[in-house]
């Protein structure tokens, strides 16, 4: 095998083993607010297996991607795909473990009775598992305009953390023997919120692997001298 193809080898197997990371993270999520809704702790008993796996390939993309740029000294488009690579192992490694202080906030709730019908946190977690699996598609096929409408959808998640929270601080205030459940279901809407802002930014990873451009900071002119 050349060393072309044996690079292209290396670099598809990256691919593979992000996407299972990003396989993982969903189900993670499902599973996390299936228990929440369900009321059933068995529903979620493998969450903590699943991010033990999600650690172990954080761990063996690392070493890969450190080994190709020791090695293969890749430049341009193939250097940008490395790093957003390593970028993005890391995003789906941080929203694992947001899964898991998910689960951690339905345990305190699963002997309490329910504190009101669940609608717009299972909303938020059916936007954050797809903005998970859309930044990787586009990633996977340099997707830029699909990378962009992960990014728009953010917007969307954060309205409904604002709106969760809105909700749950009346019944906080109306009566104080529930404070302790609005806050476990205000924390799991500011999880699942933070899971959509690294989606966001693995979106942001692929558009600068894919074009070159830094889009997390719009340009902004130069501050004068004083």
């Amino acid at each position: 095998m050349d060393t072309q193809r044996q690079f292209d080898r290396q670099l598809e197997e990256l691919k593979k083993k992000l996407l299972r990371m990003a396989a993982l993270a969903e189900v993670m999520i499902d599973k996390a607010i299936a228990e929440l809704v369900e009321r059933n702790e068995r529903v979620a008993e493998k969450v903590p297996e699943y991010e033990q796996e999600v650690n172990r390939l954080q761990i063996e993309i690392d070493e890969a991607a450190l080994a190709l740029l020791a090695t293969q000294q890749p430049v341009a488009r193939d250097l940008r795909f490395i790093m957003a690579a390593t970028k993005i192992n890391a995003e789906l490694e941080r929203i694992a473990d947001l899964v898991i202080n998910i689960t951690e906030c339905v345990h305190v709730l699963a002997g309490q009775p329910p504190l009101k019908p669940l609608v717009d946190i299972p909303r938020m977690a059916e936007l954050a598992r797809k903005m998970v699996r859309d930044s990787l598609e586009a990633f996977v096929r340099e997707d830029t305009l699909l990378a962009e409408a992960v990014i728009m959808t953010d917007d969307q998640v954060d309205a409904l953390k604002d709106q969760v929270l809105r909700e749950l601080l009346t019944y906080m205030i109306a009566d104080p023997q529930t404070i302790e459940r609005a806050l476990a279901l205000v924390l799991i809407s500011r999880h699942l919120e933070r899971i959509g802002d690294h989606a966001t930014n693995i979106g942001e990873d692929v558009i600068y692997m894919a074009q070159g451009q830094d889009v997390r900071h719009p340009k902004t002119p130069r501050p004068t001298e004083p």
